[in-house]
């Protein structure tokens, strides 16, 4: 199917692939999304769930082998990133079901975060073409980082972000908000070496972060380029002023480092925690990260349809 097209007529077949975790009734969900999809005249549903060995690429590219025409990603953005690993490439496009905290690759999108609203949008959407990363060879849509923004999500539990939602970050990210910096160099496009001192580099294929923070205000996630921050503070003063000039849009010199690149290599002088789409991979002093122009087909809303 090609990009940017609409949803052909008659009957078709789906896949899900739904994180068991994110679900207190699953039973109750699978009847819901059978019921949406024979109501829209699709075929009954293939039906995955991940598991900790795979949290969704291997059940993704079953579902392609078995030939069906969209994938269902149902869970946080861990779920939607293993599930465009094993579709990507495919042409067989991905339909989100948000059910996570943070729904990054959802919002910035402008995708329903209401179950019964984005099941309809991705059986009655159309197809948008989207770039895609890879860092240290893993896969990513969203976001990958070092150092802070890894911190922060490694110790905000699965319990606490069910109860608090986004806020959960917060109380994690106080425990590092006195952490030193570490020494970086950075390798953008072969270009000569930025060396620069660094609590978190971040890396957008997207521009906006929870709580409607837009760290990247030129990313775009079909433009063929990536956007990094280094970012750089220490203590309660030193984060809320920063926090402050990127919510006021304005220069943070010496605490904001900007660049676009289409592959980028970043060293630091000791071993960080580093994340992808909000899920920790583990410590590394490395980060090699390649651009994937048009790597992935995602279900829209289709404007034509109101």
């Amino acid at each position: 199917m090609p990009p940017d097209a609409a949803s052909p007529p008659g009957a078709r077949r789906a896949a899900v692939v739904a994180n068991p975790t994110k679900h207190d009734d699953v039973a109750k969900l699978q009847d819901a999304v059978r019921t949406a999809m024979a109501e829209h005249g699709w075929d009954e549903p293939l039906w995955f769930e991940t598991t900790p060995a795979d949290p969704g690429a291997g059940q993704a590219a079953q579902a392609v082998r078995s030939g069906v025409d969209l994938v269902l990603a149902c869970g946080g953005d861990g779920t939607v990133t293993a599930c465009a690993d094993g579709v990507a490439g495919s042409g067989v496009p991905l339909g989100i079901l948000p059910f996570g905290t943070g729904n990054l690759l959802a919002r910035n999108l402008g995708l329903p975060l209401d179950p019964d609203a984005a099941l309809a949008t991705a059986l009655t959407g159309r197809d948008r073409r989207l770039d895609a990363g890879s860092a240290n060879g893993r896969p990513f849509v969203v976001m990958a980082g070092l150092g802070f923004d890894a911190k922060m999500l490694g110790e905000s539990s699965e319990p606490l972000k069910k109860r608090l939602g986004w806020a959960a970050y917060v109380l994690s990210a106080v425990r590092h908000l006195r952490d030193r910096p570490v020494r970086v160099s950075l390798v953008a496009d072969g270009g000569p070496p930025q060396r620069l001192r660094a609590s978190a580099v971040i890396v957008g294929n997207v521009g906006w972060l929870q709580g409607g923070i837009r760290l990247f205000p030129d990313a775009e996630p079909d433009d063929g380029i990536l956007d990094a921050v280094v970012l750089t503070a220490r203590g309660w003063g030193g984060w809320l002023r920063l926090v402050a000039r990127v919510l006021l849009r304005r220069q943070a010199p010496g605490q904001l480092t900007s660049l676009r690149f289409r592959q980028l290599t970043v060293t630091a002088d000791r071993e960080q925690p580093w994340e992808l789409d909000g899920e920790v991979m583990g410590g590394t002093r490395r980060l090699m990260i390649v651009t994937q122009p048009g790597r992935l087909l995602v279900r829209v809303p289709d404007p034509a349809a109101g």
